[in-house]
């Protein structure tokens, strides 16, 4: 799963500035920016616009010497761009904002995702089709996902929290199990493990609609405006790439840095993403010109639900210009 508790930083140092050595002595090669990148999860279709960017070259073409991370439960990408060992990470947008009310120096700079695919999973035959049904339920889940007291503030139930194991293996045995799922990847293996793909209740028909994105270490990005553009602009044809053309250059670096990764899995979850809009967008205006867009107007809501839950206090010290900025998604063209 793909959801961070925000936790005390510790101090991380990362050297930000590196050379290409030259090719001989009388031809210097242009300096490239060094840009380092946490990763949320280990190498995935997630990752798809960075891992496509790093193989075809397009960070280098922008003067970019990018070095991905892999991440994983304990990877804190969020942490580690606050105290600036890294650049840039990835992260859910809800958990970036909670990070930011407590002071720490980061700003979200671009989607990932425009919908952020943590679900609830159940089986094709459970009979609970509505949020409401959810009451008097277990559902394992992570118990800092801020959907879980959304849902029992909105409407008006409660159930059982079991703590997340990072595991399908009881979803599989039990025909009523119900649980938390990044469902581009998860179905996959309950598949793979014999079982249905299951149904989803999505968060976003709930009205909590949070974004994945890239966060960044605001001190390097205000200090680096014009590097941070061009970092973006090849993500977004990264992205454009790796979901309109051909992904097996993105796939073969994810199976080099990932030995876990298959031809079959890379291949279904790209294909999620494709089906599910979730980079371009699932609404009307969706599309590639909506790869990496974030908007004031959702992260307004975003601060007004995480305040209304009290989760985020106290109220009315964010606005969408204290967490995001759009000023460096402009001349996306390489």
């Amino acid at each position: 799963m793909h959801r961070f508790i925000v936790l005390p930083l510790a101090c991380l140092v990362l050297a930000s500035g590196c050379s290409k050595p030259a090719a001989d002595s009388s031809e210097t090669k242009t300096e490239l920016t060094s840009i380092t990148v946490q990763l949320d999860w280990v190498a995935e279709p997630e990752h798809g616009g960075f891992y496509q960017a790093q193989a075809t070259g397009l960070f280098e073409a922008a003067g970019l010497e990018v070095t991905l991370i892999q991440g994983g439960p304990n990877a804190f990408p969020t942490q580690k761009a606050a105290s600036g060992a890294v650049q840039f990470a990835q992260a859910d947008s809800t958990n970036t904002i909670l990070a930011i009310g407590e002071g720490l120096p980061i700003t979200q700079v671009a989607a990932v995702f425009q919908q952020n695919p943590s679900v609830l999973m159940l089986h094709a035959d459970n009979p609970i089709n509505s949020f409401e049904e959810l009451d008097g339920a277990k559902i394992m889940a992570r118990p800092e996902w801020a959907f879980i007291p959304f849902l029992k503030n909105k409407y008006e139930i409660d159930f059982t929290i079991v703590p997340f194991n990072f595991s399908v293996a009881n979803f599989i045995a039990d025909q009523d199990f119900i649980q938390q799922g990044f469902y581009i990847a998860e179905p996959f293996f309950i598949e793979q493990g014999g079982g249905q793909k299951p149904r989803f209740l999505y968060a976003w028909d709930a009205g909590f609609d949070s974004y994945v994105v890239l966060v960044a270490n605001q001190p390097w990005v205000e200090a680096n405006p014009e590097a941070t553009r061009r970092f973006l602009a090849a993500y977004i044809q990264g992205w454009n790439e790796y979901l309109f053309g051909d992904p097996t250059p993105a796939h073969e670096l994810m199976k080099a840095e990932n030995d876990k990764n298959s031809d079959e899995f890379l291949a279904y979850s790209r294909q999620m993403i494709i089906d599910e809009k979730l980079v371009i967008g699932r609404g009307p205006d969706g599309g590639p010109d909506k790869i990496g867009v974030i908007e004031p107007a959702r992260f307004a809501t975003q601060i007004q639900q995480l305040e209304e839950l009290e989760i985020l206090k106290p109220a009315g010290q964010l606005t969408p210009a204290d967490v995001m900025t759009t000023q460096y998604l402009s001349g996306n063209e390489l």
